[in-house]
């Protein structure tokens, strides 16, 4: 049945609405944009600035008719932990490496996109079916349990190695902080699963609230980075040939060029569902090479200048979703919006005091609706698993991605799941029977 909108693709809101309405979104997107950089040390100011400045782009490209936003991808984390690398405090080593693989994975959407133009996008079936793309899923979400479990009860101390006599940072139990993991975890369970309006599309920044208040009454929460810090402050931009060398690797695109499998399968995913939420179809008009496109643009232009790469986001599609306000206008203001307040030096340092227990016990949730989300994929697309070669497709997959298995020639390594998400394509292009039980991603021309 069809439901008329509050306020189509192309209308225009009034001032009032306009504020309110990109803030909601803005809202929406904000928890899994700043925690994105959080887990993998990058600046949460940068990686709002760059979202904002994404989903212009993407905009852009699209020619006005796709009202997406573009935030942080969480797809990503994995790769840039494994190339950029994390000190004691969190922070990432080389930020460098992460920016050049980012930039790698935009001209990898770039050529996609070119190709689908010139050919159609129905090669993608036989490249990127369920069975390949949905064990992916489950690796991504299952590879980064450990790390949101270590977060959510474990801190980081001091220590004297009685072997050396040095002082050493280890990592102890704290019950503390694991209930404050707990209550955020526990908050985003409520919001997400009792609440049926506008607050349920935004669990994530409601439990990272709700765990940070808490994080509060305990003690565990230092302010004084807010105190120390100004009012207006830049973002920590990177720039390649400045800030870091531009020295392109081997290692560095095995660990981030095949997420785009993935990347690239949930981008087709958004639109179709957005396309179903407004009643058009995106494939079609302004076409799936425009949209991916603006997507690898926008990740590319992002990590010219140091934020994470980008994808749209299902946040704001719920968001569209409940309040049947579509105004391409809308969303264009929360971009704005989101570069304004990247560059309020008290809000950025604000967001640096959240306990990274909290963000530990938001990350349990989100990692494993990413696992789930996997799973989901295989029941929707009626995945056959009485067919052996889905099974040994699936499996194989499991097992080489969580299991970390890596292939090393002198200074190029793969493994994890960059290396199972390339097995998976290659084992359903190889195995006979390709195509039988395998699900369909696309249902619809």
């Amino acid at each position: 049945m069809s439901t008329k909108p509050v306020l189509d693709i192309n209308e225009k809101p009034s001032i009032v609405q306009l504020i309110t309405l990109s803030f909601q979104h803005l809202f929406a997107m904000f928890g899994s944009t700043i925690l994105v950089p959080k887990l993998v040390g990058l600046d949460p100011g940068i990686a709002l600035l760059t979202s904002g400045i994404a989903t212009i782009i993407f905009l852009l490209i699209t020619q006005f008719k796709v009202p997406a936003y573009l935030g942080s991808s969480f797809a990503f984390i994995t790769p840039i932990i494994t190339v950029a690398g994390l000190d004691n405090a969190g922070v990432a080593i080389n930020p460098g490496n992460a920016m050049i693989g980012a930039m790698g994975v935009g001209i990898i959407y770039g050529i996609v996109a070119l190709v689908i133009w010139k050919t159609g996008y129905k090669w993608l079936m036989a490249l990127l079916p369920p069975i390949v793309v949905a064990p992916v899923i489950i690796v991504i979400g299952l590879g980064l349990a450990g790390t949101a479990v270590d977060m959510a009860m474990n801190i980081t101390v001091q220590q004297l190695d009685e072997a050396t006599g040095q002082m050493m940072d280890v990592k102890v139990y704290s019950f503390k902080h694991f209930s404050a993991a707990l209550v955020t975890l526990l908050a985003a369970i409520v919001f997400n699963v009792y609440f049926k309006n506008i607050l349920s599309a935004m669990p994530i920044l409601l439990g990272l609230i709700i765990g940070y208040i808490y994080s509060v009454a305990i003690g565990i929460v230092n302010f004084e980075p807010v105190k120390e810090a100004a009012w207006f402050a830049m973002p920590t931009f990177l720039i390649p040939g400045v800030d870091y060398e531009l020295n392109v690797t081997t290692t560095i695109l095995a660990a981030m060029l095949p997420v785009v499998i993935v990347t690239i399968s949930e981008h087709i995913g958004h639109q179709l569902v957005l396309g179903k939420v407004v009643e058009r179809n995106y494939i079609k008009d302004p076409g799936l090479h425009r949209s991916l496109l603006g997507d690898g643009l926008g990740t590319f232009v992002s990590a010219l200048i140091g934020g994470p790469p980008k994808t749209t986001y299902g946040e704001n599609i719920g968001v569209l979703a409940i309040t049947r306000v579509y105004s391409i206008y809308v969303i264009f203001g929360a971009a704005v919006a989101a570069m304004l307040i990247a560059f309020f030096g008290k809000v950025m340092a604000l967001i640096s005091t959240i306990p990274t227990a909290v963000l530990g016990g938001i990350s349990i949730l989100l990692f494993g609706i990413i696992a789930s989300s996997g799973l989901r994929m295989f029941v929707e697309s009626r995945v056959d698993f009485g067919n052996n070669r889905n099974m040994v497709i699936a499996s194989v997959i499991l097992i080489i991605g969580i299991g970390n298995a890596q292939i090393v020639f002198g200074d190029f390594a793969i493994g994890g799941m960059a290396l199972s998400a390339l097995i998976g394509v290659a084992l359903n292009l190889i195995l006979p029977g390709r195509d039988k039980g395998a699900g369909d991603l696309y249902e619809h021309e």
